[in-house]
């Protein structure tokens, strides 16, 4: 679905044109055209595969989708694939950006993700001196806008870990705990493949062999860079953090079953007390001692209790009771 199709002049809208007329202000070098889709239909990119001239391989990529983030240099244009991840009904959902850049056109193609770029457009046509540095400037505010986008899910992950940690200790909660925790570090792990792999690919947009295209805009790329480089160091601390509380909560479950097991040593013990002078006087032989005496039972249950008694105490002293 075709959501913009704009041509751009120093900096300026001229207007919305008819995807018919692309070809034509691309050529014309004075100005450049920035085309947004969503969710395209293999002939809408086929059509503007023919009015802008893209690379085959480039189009194959952005058709098939569930690409790797990654930025591709074919000639004098560029492809960039990132990825958007947002939350829906608490859950992370992947969505995708195909972006091909040329010294007069940018074209941006969002697949399964809700969140647009309408803002994005807004403030390049905001600040005219800054969009007159042509697609790169545009580049530079479609990918900013994907990395900013990031940090919300930060924050909900770091919550919800937060929200873990304070249950950790919680008695009976272990094996939630940690079903929540391997859950979360699924959804952490989302969000890694989404921006490890344009840590290196920004990079290269700013120092060394830089693209023509970005030559002018490199200190903006830095700043993507340095925000993916911050993102990717709090995930880190949230992978070592979640590392942490699974081992902690696997030691609860140990103490647990460790508290279980002496719990149930302790009653063995007083049992096998009690069965001990139980047989002994349940031994069925003529002469055997106080077998006629009339207080012979009451003395037994005596000595029982007694004995029982004193192991619960000793047990309940330790601690295994």
């Amino acid at each position: 679905m075709l959501i913009n199709c704009v041509a751009y002049q120093e900096g300026k809208k001229l207007s919305d044109i008819p995807v018919e007329d692309i070809s034509d202000y691309v050529q014309r070098g004075d100005c450049f055209v920035w085309v947004a889709l969503k969710d395209a239909e293999p002939e809408e990119l086929a059509k503007m595969q023919e009015e802008f001239g893209l690379h085959d391989l480039a189009v194959e990529d952005a058709r098939n989708g569930h690409q790797r983030p990654k930025i591709e240099e074919y000639a004098d244009s560029l492809f960039v694939v990132l990825h958007t991840v947002e939350f829906i009904d608490g859950e992370p959902q992947l969505g995708e950006v195909a972006i091909f850049v040329e010294k007069n056109y940018v074209l941006s193609v969002r697949s399964r993700s809700q969140q647009g770029f309408l803002g994005v457009r807004a403030r390049c046509e905001r600040e005219p001196h800054q969009l007159k540095q042509g697609p790169a400037f545009v580049l530079y505010a479609l990918m900013d806008a994907v990395v900013d986008r990031y940090f919300p899910v930060l924050d909900a992950l770091e919550t919800e870990l937060e929200a873990i940690e304070e249950k950790i200790f919680a008695q009976k909660s272990q094996r939630a705990n940690i079903e929540r925790l391997y859950d979360l570090k699924r959804k952490t792990t989302l969000l890694k493949h989404a921006v490890v792999p344009l840590i290196d690919a920004v990079g290269r947009l700013h120092g060394g062999r830089v693209p023509e295209i970005c030559f002018n805009t490199q200190e903006y790329f830095r700043d993507v860079h340095d925000h993916l480089q911050r993102i990717n160091t709090s995930i880190s601390a949230i992978r070592d953090t979640i590392t942490t509380a699974i081992q902690v909560s696997l030691s609860m479950v140990a103490i647990e079953e460790n508290d279980v097991h002496k719990r149930l040593a302790s009653w063995a013990a007083i049992f096998a007390a009690a069965t001990v002078f139980v047989g002994i006087w349940g031994m069925n032989f003529k002469t055997m001692p106080e077998l006629d005496w009339k207080y012979g039972y009451p003395l037994a249950l005596g000595v029982l209790t007694s004995v029982c008694g004193y192991l619960f105490y000793r047990f309940k002293k330790a601690g295994w009771l």
